[in-house]
């Protein structure tokens, strides 16, 4: 799976590694080290995934993934970030930005190329399919146009968010566990997810719900979760 790939990281053994690493899978990389040059680059060549280093010299990678989400040809590039922040604060916050997915240095780079090759899988899939439209009681999910609404609002979602709600619309009423969650939008079995689950999860019923009255995103305790069949 051949991809052109933006990498935004400041250390050079690091971002050496990743291009090694990205490269031997078939993919056009292209590096910067600040975040300054990872907006512009972003900008003229649309890359087909990000891989985003969180602490980067003078725009860091939250503000970074915050500026490409608002802005036409890079609303809906995916974003790996990575962090050495593990608190669940930090985790959220980069998701909420609109990251799709995190990595906590120090990491794996066969992991890192397990969660490009899944991110670049799940944007093919979505790029190729038909218009679909899906309703759920109140919520309405466009596949083709990306786009959400509940009871009529508009939602924005990230990428994963707009996954992960779109698997549980297409089976409304059905318990899904997060490993089944992390098989369809994720592409791949890591237990490490089950954290990023939840926090994707915490986001969308957050953008979904009414505050402290959660009805269409429901948590099934010991299983996992579901969207309710309001049929």
């Amino acid at each position: 799976m051949s991809a052109r790939i933006l990498v935004a990281e400041d250390d050079e053994k690091q971002s050496r590694l990743i291009r090694i690493y990205l490269e031997r899978e078939g993919n056009a990389v292209q590096v910067v080290a600040d975040g300054r040059a990872a907006l512009e680059k972003a900008r003229s060549i649309r890359p087909d995934l990000i891989v985003l280093d969180v602490m980067l010299p003078y725009v860091d990678g939250l503000d970074v993934c915050r500026i490409l989400r608002t802005e036409p040809g890079t609303e809906d590039v995916p974003i790996l970030l990575l962090t050495a922040r593990t608190t669940e604060e930090d985790m959220l916050l980069g998701l909420d930005l609109g990251a799709d997915d995190y990595l906590t240095k120090p990491y794996s780079p066969r992991e890192l190329t397990a969660r490009v090759r899944a991110l670049l899988r799940r944007a093919k899939k979505s790029a190729s399919a038909g218009t679909t439209l899906l309703r759920v009681g109140e919520v309405e999910l466009d596949t083709a146009r990306f786009e959400v609404r509940v009871a009529g609002r508009p939602v924005a979602l990230t990428s994963k968010e707009f996954s992960i709600l779109e698997s549980l619309a297409r089976e409304p009423g059905r318990v899904f566990t997060r490993a089944q969650i992390i098989e369809r939008v994720f592409g791949f079995d890591q237990d490490v997810l089950e954290r990023t689950v939840d926090a994707h999860v915490m986001n969308l019923r957050r953008k979904l719900e009414a505050p402290g009255r959660p009805r269409l995103l429901e948590t099934v305790y010991g299983r996992g979760y579901r969207l309710a069949d309001e049929t």
